[in-house]
């Protein structure tokens, strides 16, 4: 049961450490709903007349 702890504290050290020097933007504190974190939304298109 320890090997199994262990190992799993090593690969999730090695993915965060992976995750950080890959470039990406990695943060712990779950999910962000700032204002930032949202690209605004495209208009809808206008509907097509007949």
């Amino acid at each position: 049961m320890a090997k199994i702890l262990i190992a799993f504290i090593v690969i999730a050290g090695a993915t965060l450490y992976l995750l950080t020097k890959g470039g990406g933007d990695v943060t712990i504190s779950g999910e962000s709903h700032s204002v930032e974190s949202h690209a605004p939304a495209a208009p809808a298109p206008a509907p097509a007349e007949k």
